[in-house]
């Protein structure tokens, strides 16, 4: 019994100090953002007026609110999809193939992962530069040197895709190596079997690998997402700052400019439990609609 008991108590203290800071740095700052949605309030004055869902009201007739949600959703899917697939192909051909320099890839891969935020934007403004930049420089070859340059974060209906590349550009190497991890803890056997029964390449890898790494890939789906709404803020205010005319605004740049441009700090918050209760909501259905039964080897 004392056996258990000092088990118990040396698990509540190896577990007490995550709690601790788990209550003080996500769960009390969450309740006050959903307390805070139900004020009037500048941020900065002791003025606090109580107006109830009044800020959720005018959020959704707000155009500019939904034209940030637009522009969310539009990077969640492409960035997702675009990302996941070229960094289980990726991982395949570097944990399946025998290609010389295999440790060299996986480094140069992951190398963007590393980098921050602001210098991949510092990069990427400097490819996307419409007189200089390399982009255009190339593109020039084949335009010809007197064609108007592109205005790859200038112009609205390209911006958005601008950003989606650099995104994109700035994740593949994390998820391969992480799916090159469950990949190779596939047993070499079933590939074996696999050849003697006249599968291909492509073949064994829908029928064999991805079966079994799914549930690796169903958690970094999920993590994915969420994380896509957060590297969207950062990179659109590194990169474009929400223009051309707010063509590139996303839910949390927008909750940003509500919140301490406008000191409209109240609606910023408004805005910040709908991106909470949105996330969530994604969350649950992605894992129901990638939901299979697991299969073992």
């Amino acid at each position: 019994m004392r056996h258990k008991k000092g088990r118990s108590g040396f698990i509540a203290a190896c577990v007490l100090p995550s709690v601790i800071l788990f209550i003080i740095f996500m769960l009390i700052p969450t309740i006050n953002v959903f307390k805070m949605s139900l004020y009037k309030w500048g941020g900065f004055s002791n003025n606090k007026q109580f107006v109830g869902l009044n800020n959720f009201k005018i959020l959704f007739q707000d155009q500019k609110f939904f034209r940030s949600f637009q522009n969310s959703i539009l990077l969640i899917v492409l960035v997702t999809i675009i990302t996941l697939f070229f960094a289980l192909v990726f991982a395949a051909i570097l944990s399946r193939e025998n290609l010389k320099g295999q440790n060299f890839f996986r480094v140069i891969f992951y190398i963007p992962n590393i980098l921050s935020v602001v210098v991949i934007s510092a990069i990427f403004s400097a490819i996307y530069d419409p007189n200089s930049g390399l982009l255009n420089s190339i593109l020039g070859i084949f335009r010809g040197k007197d064609a108007s340059p592109i205005l790859w974060l200038g112009d609205q209906s390209i911006v958005i895709y601008s950003l989606v590349i650099a995104m994109v550009w700035q994740a593949i190497g994390y998820y391969m190596v992480m799916y090159m991890a469950s990949m190779t803890s596939v047993p070499e056997s079933l590939y074996e079997s696999a050849n003697l029964e006249g599968a291909g390449k492509l073949t064994q890898f829908f029928s064999i690998t991805l079966p079994l790494i799914w549930t690796n890939i169903r958690t970094t789906l999920t993590f994915f997402i969420i994380s896509s709404i957060n590297l969207s803020f950062l990179f659109v205010k590194a990169l474009t700052n929400g223009g051309p005319d707010g063509s590139t605004e996303v839910f949390l740049s927008y909750m940003y400019g509500q919140a301490y441009t406008n000191s409209s700090y109240g609606y910023g918050m408004a805005i910040g439990v709908v991106v909470f209760l949105f996330s969530f909501g994604l969350s649950a259905v992605v894992n129901v609609a990638t939901k299979r039964e697991p299969l073992e080897f």
